[in-house]
């Protein structure tokens, strides 16, 4: 992604062009309060697009809900635009994301470093990338950059005055579970059998935060809400579908009158492995937003800031014997039927991948403040552990984590997590930076947030 001074100090001229274009002076948007606009565009599919989040491409028949993206635009009487956009995909890239933002930037006079466009991690929506054992599905990638830029567009027009932001921390502990189980024999579990397991490795996120606008009349307008697992799951088989996370916003859209969004959390070790099936999943996630907006409480919005930074990685060397045997020696016991062909596809990946290692890779660390409650935009499969350290060590007492948000590097474990092994480790499209980069993102997102506290807080 690119990231520069030039960029962003034109977009600012735009911002204030089509303000004056629009007659509107900066007295003008300050006498208006804070404005908050929502909107939802749906990306258009069908049979015949690959799925993403398989280690094989399969295709569905039909669809259940809407694959869309729903974006919340806010502006502030004196810091500008900032727009949230939650799109149901597995993944979006630093391209497509370039892209957006830069339409964004043109039409609208947002700069990219207000703008975080989040995947809520369906894997029943088609692919927008090249991972394991398929591509990417060009038309639908089309569809999602349009669709992005159109919601966020749509979103500025709908702008109400004079609006309230409130803020609830809620919690969800039955849907989702640490999915990295210690097996009987030492390995990490990943797919098959899982009658011996030992115990699990790492943590669990239970927090469920919800952002909530309302107008001046109190009606609500647009309510996002944040949790940890994976997005694995439709109500019917083999569908495209928003998966259980994201029917519970469009359920909840249709009831409570108002746009819903779902930003997924730190949720690269954690999955629904529990008999939660995901009809229930999505009663249950209703149930936890509804407690927490009835317990929302006012929060003072002096400022909404954001702050978008470069970030460095490189991908890891690996010896490939030892890697192949990883894969082939828990495949064949875990999954003998299908060991071959997923074992073939690990190695292709791998071959695919061995001219790269060692090269730098650049992408992007954000920051969104609205109020006192800090949103931190990474770019991978966040290992829960990572999240928790920057919940912990966050100069903000409401600090959450949009995963994959901007772009896409694959799964980033931590430290103790590489050194444990397993799928989320095994080179491949879908994981391949150093270890440690986990543990230098969590530091320079606090180096990040650390840099916003000033503007609100002494020590």
């Amino acid at each position: 992604m690119r990231i520069g001074s030039t960029s962003t100090l034109r977009l600012a001229l735009s911002s204030a062009l089509l303000l004056v274009a629009l007659g509107l002076a900066a007295s003008d948007v300050a006498a208006a309060g804070l404005q908050v606009g929502a909107a939802a565009v749906n990306f258009e599919a069908d049979d015949s697009m690959v799925i993403a989040g398989g280690i094989g491409p399969w295709k569905p028949v039909g669809q259940e809900g809407q694959l869309r993206a729903v974006a919340i635009v806010l502006a502030h009487p004196t810091d500008g635009r900032f727009a949230i956009v939650a799109c149901d995909v597995l993944f979006v890239t630093g391209e497509m994301v370039d892209r957006t933002k830069s339409a964004i930037g043109e039409r609208l006079g947002i700069p990219p470093e207000h703008v975080l466009i989040n995947a809520t991690h369906t894997h029943s929506a088609p692919s927008t990338v090249r991972v394991h054992g398929y591509g990417p599905e060009p038309v639908f990638i089309e569809r999602v950059v349009a669709g992005i830029v159109e919601a966020v567009e749509r979103a500025t027009k709908n702008l109400v005055d004079n609006c309230r932001f409130y803020f609830a921390q809620g919690e969800e502990e039955t849907v989702g579970m640490n999915s990295r189980l210690l097996m009987s024999d030492g390995t990490i579990y990943w797919v098959g059998p899982r009658d011996d397991a030992v115990r699990p490795t790492g943590p669990f996120d239970p927090e469920l935060p919800i952002w909530a606008f309302k107008g001046a009349d109190d009606k609500l307008l647009a309510l996002i809400y944040n949790h940890s697992t994976h997005t694995i799951g439709g109500v019917k088989p083999n569908v495209r579908s928003p998966a259980f996370y994201g029917l519970a916003a469009q359920e909840l859209e249709s009831e409570l009158g108002c746009a819903v969004s779902f930003l997924e959390g730190a949720s690269g070790s954690t999955h629904n492995y529990g008999d939660i099936k995901p009809a229930e999943a999505v009663v249950r996630m209703k149930n936890a937003v509804r407690q927490a907006l009835s317990q929302a409480e006012r929060q003072e919005v002096p400022q909404v800031r954001a702050l978008l930074r470069p970030f460095s990685f490189a991908i890891r060397t690996i010896d490939e014997t030892a890697e192949d045997g990883k894969v082939a020696d828990y495949c064949r016991k875990r999954i003998p039927q299908n060991a071959d062909d997923v074992i073939a596809i690990f190695r292709t990946q791998r071959r695919e991948l061995r001219a790269k290692m060692g090269q730098e890779r650049k992408t992007s660390l954000q920051v969104i403040l609205v109020g006192d409650v800090a949103l931190v935009g990474v770019p991978a499969e966040f290992f829960t552990k990572l999240g928790l350290d920057i919940k912990e060590r966050s100069p903000f007492p409401h600090t959450y984590i949009a995963e994959l948000a901007n772009d896409w590097i694959g799964y980033i474990p931590d430290r103790e997590a590489y050194d444990l092994g397993g799928y989320q480790t095994w080179m491949g499209h879908h994981s391949y930076a150093e270890p440690g980069t986990g543990e230098r993102m969590v530091d320079q997102v606090l180096k990040m947030l650390d840099e916003l506290k000033p503007a609100h807080q002494e020590d």
